[in-house]
């Protein structure tokens, strides 16, 4: 049961961003348990479950980042990742469409909604689905706006595709495209609450989550024909 976090969790997070290091994560391992990894795990399953009973059509899974990093790409940096995140998404799409996430970090969280990969297919059906539906997406964009600002993440193309109007251009000329709400430390983070407003955001986000869903199925379409 996720009880909520604390300032502990950005202590460690923090802590760990400074002596990423095996020889003090060891020594700091049960912080890590009790202030990240448990909260973190408990939120993760807690938010599924009541996604899963809001949306039972969709069959929802999880997959949460360990906070290990791979050792092949280290890159010069330390073995233990100073962020983490879950995502939840149909199981047949795990780690390629569309999915719904949650992140945390030494200075706050953040969760939204996105379909990370960007290869040059998605990006082509992504426009394309906007062309053909560009009402249906407009009210979604709409929608969002009403709820107060929000971050849209993923490359910007250099030379924009095409130009859509000030509300759609920002979307339509992106490779690919996550959208997040970001939150600093305190409020519902500390209380047993934020499964609940998790999922509450979550369903503002499932028209995109299922305008996505469509663009992932037509490039699934088109994969498999080539």
């Amino acid at each position: 049961m996720f009880n909520g976090f604390s300032q502990a969790t950005g202590d460690f997070i923090w802590s760990l961003s400074m002596n990423n290091d095996r020889t003090w994560f060891l020594e700091h391992k049960q912080e890590f348990e009790d202030a990240l990894n448990q909260p973190f795990r408990a939120l993760a399953f807690e938010t599924l479950e009541k996604m899963q009973a809001a949306f039972p059509d969709q069959e929802f899974q999880t997959h949460i980042a360990r906070i290990y990093r791979d050792a092949r790409r280290l890159f010069g940096r330390g073995p233990y990742k100073d962020h983490l995140w879950f995502s939840l998404q149909s199981g047949e799409r795990r780690a390629f469409g569309p999915m719904f996430w949650f992140e945390i970090s030494g200075t706050g969280w953040s969760c939204g909604c996105g379909n990370w990969e960007d290869s040059a297919d998605i990006g082509e059906h992504w426009r394309k689905r906007i062309d053909d539906e560009p009402k249906r997406f407009e009210k979604i964009v709409r929608d969002l706006e009403k709820r107060g600002p929000y971050t849209l993440y993923g490359p910007a193309y250099k030379r924009p595709k095409a130009d859509r109007g000030e509300r759609l251009n920002p979307w339509y000329n992106r490779r690919h495209l996550s959208v997040g709400y970001e939150h600093g430390y305190g409020g519902v983070m500390y209380t047993p609450n934020l499964p609940d407003a998790l999922v509450e955001t979550f369903t503002a986000l499932m028209p995109l989550y299922r305008f996505l869903r469509d663009v992932w199925n037509d490039v699934l379409m088109e994969r498999a024909g080539r």
